[in-house]
């Protein structure tokens, strides 16, 4: 059963500062890279029926994240985050900003330093505190009547979504590092009826079933009409080939078109075979995730190699 959700909002004018302290029911690396990466970011930060869009982001000490939160009629608000401090898995702190489309501050609004630390409460549990310092009391009165705590709150409800939707994902994830092929493939919300379709041709049966986001901790949350969608499911095709899917509609930030929607999946049995064949396919082609530690549990990365066609490398840490 999930924890209790912690949420604290306090305003300190005294001190010109807001501390918010907030729980996920979700490890400490999970929740950390859902706060340190730009495609993850971009599915939460903002509260619905805005979006977030990042035009760049460089997670390091002297980085920024460049980013516009975008209205349903498509106006976009720029702001940028400058990284000042970041210690891995614990905290980071920068300074906030509105900006215009090239990154120019705008000083007609206030400006804020934040820093967020992330602390681990136990092994399926985080908290993470938000100090938000300002240079006066009138930037954070500004702020607060701008409607910053229900935005924000808003956006962590969209984070709860998705960390414990990838939390499902991670405990239900492959059980042993057999090598496998399988092909993966991103549908804009018509997954079940592509893979009827696939199991009526090549008369196979679904591995474990069809898994449906409803299925998943934090569905309750969710709009309605993604509740019925599909997260995972399997079919067996033939000689050991394994087709994968998922629905990604648009309404969790995906764009699926002809070409990014399937990739070959290899998942090598050992570390060294995937960095080898990360680092030999790749040649000549182009990296769209480097091969790294992911926080769903596997050693991962995908590029699309110098022939056009899409790659994923997965190596299940267990």
């Amino acid at each position: 059963m999930n924890k209790a959700i912690l949420f604290n909002f306090d305003v300190d004018k005294a001190n010109k500062k807001i501390k918010v302290e907030r729980s996920f029911n979700a490890p400490l690396d999970l929740v950390w890279a859902a706060w340190t990466e730009a495609d993850i970011l971009d599915q939460w930060w903002a509260p619905k029926p805005y979006k977030v869009e990042t035009k760049s982001m460089d997670f390091r000490e002297g980085g920024r994240w460049f980013y516009a939160m975008v209205s349903p009629e498509n106006e976009k608000h720029w702001c940028i985050f400058d990284y000042e401090t970041i210690q891995p898995e614990k905290m980071y702190a920068g300074k906030d900003a509105f900006c215009d489309e090239n990154g120019v501050i705008n000083t007609s609004f206030p400006s804020t330093n934040w820093t967020n630390n992330f602390a681990e409460t136990d092994a399926d549990s985080t908290t993470v505190t938000c100090e938000l310092q300002f240079k006066a009391l009138e930037d954070l009165e500004t702020l607060v009547k701008m409607g910053f705590k229900e935005g924000f709150t808003a956006g962590l409800e969209n984070l709860d979504q998705y960390i414990s939707t990838q939390f499902y994902l991670r405990k239900q994830k492959k059980p042993d590092n057999r090598n496998r092929v399988s092909y993966y493939v991103n549908f804009p919300g018509n997954t079940e009826e592509a893979f009827n379709f696939y199991r009526s041709v090549f008369k196979t049966e679904f591995v474990n079933g069809i898994q449906r986001f409803s299925e998943a901790p934090g569905h309750e949350q969710m709009d309605e009409a993604l509740k019925n969608m599909i997260i995972h499911v399997e079919l067996p095709l033939i000689g050991g080939h394994i087709l994968m899917g998922t629905d990604a509609p648009k309404e969790m930030g995906f764009t699926v078109t002809s070409g990014n929607n399937m990739h070959i999946n290899v998942e090598p049995a050992t570390r060294e075979e995937a960095t080898r064949l990360f680092n030999e396919l790749s040649v000549g082609g182009n990296v769209t995730m480097p091969l790294q530690d992911m926080f769903w549990g596997a050693y991962f990365g995908s590029f699309t190699d110098q022939f056009g066609i899409n790659w994923m490398i997965n190596h299940q840490n267990i």
